[in-house]
Formats: C-alpha cells, structure tokens, sequence
C-alpha cells in the first residue's frame, strides 16, 4: 500500500500498515506486535469515535498520559504504550503521512532497575529434580527445565525449538531469538543427555516430535504454548514448597546469576542470553554481587 492509498485509508488499516512494516524492518515477534495493536487500540478507545489516532495532537496524548497516572497504571506499562505510539508516529512522518511527530516532547516515565528473581543453585536442583521421569510427560517437563536452566533460553525460544537445532554431536542449540536473531548457545553435559533421553522414548508418542516439527509437544501434538509451560513449572514450585513467585524466566535469571557467581564474563553471559545490548545484561552483576556480599558476611570472620 502506497503513501497515497494509506493517506486516504482507515485508521485500522493505517495501524496495520504500520506493525505489517515494523515487522518486516525489525522483526518483531507476534507478541510484541500484538502488545502494540493492544496499545494503540487502548488509546483510540479512549480518543472516542470522533478523532484520530493517526492525527491526534501532542496535547491530546498529554491528556491521555495523565489520565493513566490518575488511574494509577504502572510506569513501565505507560513506557512500552509509548514506545508503540513513538514507533507509530515516527513511521507516519517517514512514509508522509504527516509532518510532525506529536511523541517527540513526550518524556518516558522514570523506571526503577528491579532485581531479576532468581533461585539459589540447591532450589534449581529441587524444581529440576521434580518431575516424574517415568511418565512421558515427566520426562519431557525435566528435559524442558534441563534446557531452559543450561541454556539460559527465554521461553519462547524452548518452546519454539525443533530436534533440527539441537546439534547432539556438538553438543549445542541453534536459537532463533528476539528479531529472528539466531545464536549458538552450549548444551552441557546434563542437558545433553536428558536430551537424548527425551528425544528417544519420547518419539514413539509424539508424531509431532518423531517427525521433527517441535522438539517439545504438547499432549495434543502441537508446540507448546507459553502459558501451558508456565502452568506446568508453577506447578512444580508448589511441589517443592517454594514459596516466591515463580516463572520460566525465573531459570533464565538463575542462568546468568550463577554463571556470573562461577566467574562468566559479562560479554559471554550477554552473548548467551542473546541480549543485543551489554546495559541489559548489566543488571545480572547487581544480583551477583548482592549474592556475594551475602556470603561474606556470613563466611568471613568479621563479616
């Protein structure tokens, strides 16, 4: 669709436009272009049937920002809704569609750097050791968890996995993450075998897994959602009576932690996570040192 087709076209069909081009220049995952659909929707609710997102005034999205601090939302969802309109508006002025970008003044709101949650290493060994390997289903939860902890996968990228990118004879994954951005990450011994385990009992009841479309199935055949597998490792947290909140980027988090607590470089933890820029992994060395100051004081004879 043409600058003139688009100037004379709907606001949905604009909008489409708009994520249709950020998806093929940026490579952004379904998740994150139904987050900005989500977003930009939410404020041309709020605008009414009678104005424009795409011609909305600066002053008018000051409004609506100060709308949604009365309404007490959080700073970091008030981020990503303007990232979404900042994306937006500034694709408009590119493709002529108009010639201000009504976001530039807009400042961001003040986010804090909350620690990642993590697991100490005795709690990963309990929630790995939890399910019952002499189900299938046990086996295949354990190799998840296997991989998700050796791998430092987000949970995307485990259950988006196929056997062709796991590479037994070099021990290694074949990642695709955020931007379709592909990356090698080490298996390790454990993971490795459990693995193999999976792949070869696993096979007879999962055609899906046998004919190599997912690595991890659901109990229907089909890969496996995000929301299945967060279920599943909520589960096992309640099995062994850990009381904090637990995720599958729980294990990411424990992944770099205690890389970072056996003396990883920071550029290898960041190559591993997949981060495309090092502030992000950065945060990981509060963790470790709160970590290590932690067991000074309560090691050193005059900690």
């Amino acid at each position: 669709m043409g600058p003139h087709d688009l100037a004379s076209a709907p606001d949905g069909e604009r909008i489409d436009a708009f994520l249709h081009d950020l998806w093929l220049q940026r490579g952004l995952s379904e998740h994150t272009r139904n987050a900005y659909r989500s977003d930009l929707a939410a404020v041309q609710r709020w605008l009414g049937p009678d104005q424009s997102l795409p011609k909305v005034e600066r002053s008018t999205l000051f409004a609506y920002l100060a709308a949604r601090f009365e309404q007490g939302y959080k700073p970091r969802s008030t981020a990503r809704l303007l990232s979404a309109l900042r994306a937006f508006f500034r694709w408009q002025v590119e493709r002529g569609l108009r010639e201000d970008d009504p976001t530039r003044e807009l400042a961001s709101p003040r986010l804090g750097r909350p620690l990642p949650g993590s697991l100490s290493e005795a709690e990963v060994e309990a929630l790995l050791a939890a399910p019952d390997v002499t189900t299938l289903l046990g086996l295949r939860d354990r190799t998840m968890l296997e991989v998700l902890y050796a791998c430092g996968l987000r949970v995307s990228e485990l259950v988006s996995l196929t056997p062709a990118m796991v590479n037994l004879r070099q021990g290694a994954l074949r990642v695709l993450g955020k931007g379709q951005k592909e990356r090698l990450v080490p298996l390790g011994e454990e993971a490795h075998q459990w693995i193999r385990r999976w792949v070869e009992e696993g096979s007879a009841q999962w055609p899906a897994l046998a004919q190599g479309a997912v690595l991890f199935p659901s109990q229907q055949g089909r890969p496996m959602t995000r929301q299945t597998f967060w279920h599943r490792i909520k589960r096992y947290g309640q099995q062994i009576g850990l009381q904090r909140p637990l995720s599958p980027h729980t294990l990411r988090h424990a992944f770099a932690t205690h890389l970072l607590n056996h003396g990883a470089d920071l550029r290898v933890v960041q190559l591993l996570l997949g981060h495309a820029d090092l502030s992000t992994t950065q945060i990981y060395t509060h963790v470790a040192r709160a970590r290590l100051q932690a067991l000074h004081a309560e090691h050193h004879p005059r900690g």
